[in-house]
């Protein structure tokens, strides 16, 4: 997935790597030039003066190169700071002891995010998240990395398109979309701060600060947060401000971080009401979530036990999905069924009903009320129009082909990869074949784009 932060031990063993391959390679220099010097000192005339003082200055270098590799490795290697922090292993975040489910809040303010450069609500496109790797293994991580603040929320050019699929899925679906448990009103409307706070310093030719809110000026509509009783459900006035769902876990006594607010809207794969109240292993093990068990679970709880509100990060991941329907895939069956998933999915339709599908994820924790909040953006393209961009095809095909059984089960690969895969050959190859230099490839995309 990506690259994790190196623990102290991993950094010194890098290191005493480094030390020991370049020593060993200057010892091998060293017995070769004396074999050298030794064979040409029988062949020749050389003077043995001139021999001796060359090869005392080949000594003294490997002198001195023992000396500092042995000082080298007498200090404790620093830990680099890439990044993506290592949450499988051990957090990098220092979190001070509390009981759980009693939370104190915090002083830390949100810096001020500065304007989005030249934003536009018809000119800003959506940013090329690109996020698969080529095999041919597929590691089964978190995926996280550091966020900057200014990039808490990413809006762009489809924003009136979100905004009014949104307010009717709002008006369709309602509760069963948005929902806030009493315990949780006041995270979510602490979000409702932060989002009112946030968006007109990050996007002000579309957001204006209020007294009791926020203006919207591409759609009219203001927003206020400080009246009570609330006109709506926060988290579904929350939901109606970003192109994002949006989710808060909260801690109970037990330890254990449940979902107890949450705008889903656009999941295309699952649906609040089946989640709603749940403990974070349950939701992962009843969506028979890849490795969880083995592999997240816990490093998901140690992420969760010590993120605080200073601290957050971002997360991307991908899915391939058999139509277009952006809000919820009726592939897998209807969305107030019972009995969903992808068997009920038509196996390998044409290759223009295939859409990429790929999440951005944003986690942070709340200071006032301790809820750790997801963003969760949708970026929704057909397939057919991210392969026209050099090396997409080729890294695509190669990462669907790492995926192991559990993973290709949870991403339905068995309906559709015969049609996926051999187009996605076929374009890597008419690109291959019209100059693409692959070795060039790390210089120009980098994950997650």
């Amino acid at each position: 997935m990506v690259h994790l932060y190196p623990s102290v031990e991993q950094s010194i063993e890098q290191a005493q790597h480094w030390v020991r391959r370049h020593c060993a390679t200057a010892q091998s220099k060293l017995d070769a030039t004396l074999q050298q010097a030794n064979t040409t000192l029988k062949e020749s005339d050389i003077d043995p003066k001139h021999l001796f003082y060359g090869l005392l200055a080949v000594l003294t270098l490997g002198w001195a190169t023992s000396i500092l590799a042995r000082h080298f490795l007498a200090r404790k290697a620093p830990v680099s700071r890439p990044s993506t922090p290592d949450l499988e292993k051990r957090s990098p975040f220092k979190a001070p002891a509390r009981e759980p489910g009693v939370w104190t809040p915090h002083p830390f303010k949100r810096p001020a995010a500065s304007p989005y450069p030249n934003w536009s609500v018809t000119g800003t496109k959506p940013l090329p998240y690109r996020a698969f790797r080529y095999g041919p293994k597929y590691h089964i991580t978190m995926g996280l990395r550091t966020m900057q603040w200014d990039d808490w929320v990413e809006l762009d050019n489809e924003y009136m398109k979100y905004h009014e699929l949104k307010a009717k899925r709002i008006e369709e679906r309602g509760s069963k979309c948005c929902h806030t448990a009493p315990e949780a009103f006041d995270g979510a409307v602490e979000l409702l701060e932060e989002l009112c706070a946030y968006l007109p310093e990050r996007y002000p030719s579309l957001y204006r600060k209020t007294a009791v809110g926020m203006d919207n000026l591409a759609t009219g509509e203001s927003f206020d947060i400080v009246e009570r009783p609330l006109k709506e459900d926060p988290m579904q006035m929350a939901a109606r401000l970003v192109q994002d769902d949006l989710a808060i876990m909260f801690e109970r006594p037990d330890g254990q971080y449940y979902l107890l607010a949450g705008a889903i809207l656009l999941a295309g794969f699952w649906r609040l009401s089946d989640k709603f109240g749940m403990p974070l292993s349950e939701i992962h093990t009843s969506g028979d979530v890849p490795g969880f068990k083995e592999k997240l679970e816990k490093g998901m709880m140690n992420f969760f036990r010590r993120i605080q509100p200073e601290n957050a990060v971002l997360r991307n991941n991908y899915f391939i999905q058999v139509d277009d329907d952006l809000a919820w895939s009726h592939s897998i069956g209807d969305e107030d069924e019972e009995g969903i998933g992808w068997f009920t999915a038509e196996k390998n339709k044409a290759i223009q009903n295939h859409w990429y599908r790929s999440e951005r994820q944003s986690l942070r924790r709340l200071p006032r009320s301790g809820g750790v909040v997801f963003t969760i953006r949708t970026y929704f393209h057909p397939i057919t129009e991210i392969c026209k961009e050099p090396y997409v095809p080729g890294r695509l095909a190669s990462a669907v082909r790492s995926w192991g059984d559990d993973v290709s089960r949870y991403k339905g690969k068995e309906r559709y990869q015969d049609v996926l895969l051999k187009y996605l050959d076929k374009v890597h190859e008419e690109q291959v074949a019209n100059g693409l230099d692959l070795s060039k490839e790390d210089e120009l995309r980098s994950y997650p784009f």
